[in-house]
């Protein structure tokens, strides 16, 4: 009796160790399952994501204006003050035509807007007066004629500068 009760008990112990496999392996198959539908659904999702991005990016305005100033040191000023008002995505001087090209979204901000934020800096805009405290703390090459030519083709700059030559001899 003995003998078969021992017998008992080893089945037992080998009924257990079985079933904690068999559910040990369940609990790893059922894991892996939800992973990868996990993976599928984030796959699904992207598209909505990039067609989001597209409709911003076409969202975007782009403006040009001009802006008084002389150098890289202005440049870095001017398209660092647009750079900060909420919405736009690019502000780019250009020295020698005095003027701005600002790409920006309309549901964010608008063109008076990134007048001000100019303006604010020290800088003279087609539309807003430049501060005339933060004029007088730029730095003295950044200090501008009121009165030069804004939003300029090439052309221009250099028939202006040419008069310019004429004048001082």
């Amino acid at each position: 009796m003995n003998f078969s009760k021992k017998n008992h008990e080893h089945k037992n112990k080998n009924i257990k160790v079985v079933s904690n496999k068999v559910i040990l392996s369940v609990a790893i198959v059922a894991s892996i399952g939800l992973t990868s539908c996990k993976n599928e659904t984030k796959k699904e999702a992207e598209p909505t994501t990039t067609t989001t991005e597209m409709s911003n990016e076409m969202a975007m305005t782009n403006l040009t204006f001009g802006v008084r100033g002389n150098c890289s040191m202005c440049k870095t000023t001017i398209e660092k003050a647009a750079n900060s008002v909420e919405g736009v995505a690019a502000a780019n001087w250009d020295v020698n035509k005095k003027k701005i090209d600002v790409s920006f979204d309309e549901d964010k901000t608008d063109a008076m807007a990134i007048h001000k934020a100019i303006a604010a800096s020290g800088y003279d805009t087609e539309k807003v007066a430049g501060d005339e405290a933060a004029y007088n703390d730029l730095p003295g090459c950044c200090k501008y004629d009121h009165e030069m030519m804004m939003n300029q083709t090439g052309e221009m700059k250099e028939a202006q500068q040419s008069s310019q030559d004429h004048m001082e001899h």
